[in-house]
């Protein structure tokens, strides 16, 4: 087991190196820059700040100036956000998109494996049509149609929730139960199928059929032997699930103006704000192979049939 983590954990060097290469020729590959602007900028002020921003060196200069920087843990000044460093937006911001995700992913998981296991304990029954329905709903309707509902109902309408804001404000809490339920929804209808379609398979497993021969109970059975397998897939969802949610809140955070990283990756990439994409681009790349990497020990320690060589 020592063996596999290290050896996943070196995989993950030439991973992100990687992504940082592609990712830097094929920003710079699009047409535009962060100085074009619809009125045109004098050719002597578009000089200054290409020299100012190391933009006149010749494209394999920058990249190693920019790999160099991203070594030392520097990503950069901000073209766009000229008072800040891309560090200290993402600084910033991160946490806010985390408290949102790890709320969101923690609501999903909680309610979907509830409804998961209800639903093959009760199999074609009214609870398990019923919970089933807002999976499918939850799949089938966008988080940007979700949210505006959600708004309209509770913060219009009822007037139990602010509109818009976040904890920080002078709301507090409240602020982040719609964004969260929002995003939380179609992680919960994922994983409330996913954890349906794995205990059905387990509850008919041999292991299971002799434990009820030996006479133990059904909870007995379901939450020592069934609950311990039946999670193997959602714990695999859950890595790139975490890392969606985190990373992919940025419709979320527009609708209810939460100051999170989507918020500047958007804005970044309507300015063309280089440095600031790739910042955003190598935290959420880094996000998602670190949840991975965690979701795989994790498995090797669920499921001991599984031996890493």
């Amino acid at each position: 087991m020592g063996q596999f983590v290290f050896k996943r954990f070196i995989s993950i060097i030439p991973t992100i190196f990687i992504i940082i290469t592609l990712g830097f020729f094929i920003i710079r590959a699009a047409p535009g820059g962060p100085f074009s602007r619809e009125k045109a900028v004098p050719p002597a002020v578009l000089a200054n700040l290409m020299a100012k921003y190391n933009m006149d060196e010749p494209l394999h200069k920058q990249y190693f100036r920019f790999l160099g920087g991203v070594l030392k843990g520097d990503l950069g000044p901000s073209f766009t956000n000229k008072d800040f460093s891309v560090n200290e937006l993402i600084a910033i911001s991160l946490p806010n998109s985390i408290i949102l995700g790890l709320t969101a992913i923690a609501l999903a998981l909680v309610f979907g494996v509830a409804a998961g296991i209800v639903s093959a304990l009760k199999q074609n029954t009214i609870a398990d049509y019923s919970f089933m329905s807002v999976a499918v709903a939850g799949i089938s309707i966008p988080t940007f149609v979700v949210g505006p509902i959600l708004m309209l109902i509770f913060a219009i309408i009822l007037k139990w929730l602010p509109t818009s804001g976040w904890i920080d404000g002078r709301n507090g809490l409240v602020t982040i139960i719609m964004p969260a339920v929002t995003l939380c929804l179609p992680q919960f209808a994922y994983i409330a199928r996913l954890m349906r379609a794995s205990m059905l398979e387990t509850l008919r497993s041999d292991y299971v059929r002799t434990a009820r021969a030996k006479g133990l109970s059904m909870p007995v059975i379901i939450f020592k032997h069934v609950l311990k397998g039946a999670c193997l897939p959602v714990v695999s969802y859950l890595g790139p699930a975490m890392a969606v949610v985190i990373t992919g809140s940025v419709v979320v955070e527009k609708i209810f103006a939460i100051p999170g990283l989507g918020m500047h990756f958007v804005r970044s990439a309507t300015n063309r704000d280089y440095t600031m994409i790739m910042g955003t681009v190598i935290v959420y790349s880094v996000i998602l192979i670190a949840l991975n990497f965690i979701v795989d020990i994790i498995y090797g320690f669920l499921d001991p049939r599984i031996s890493y060589k």
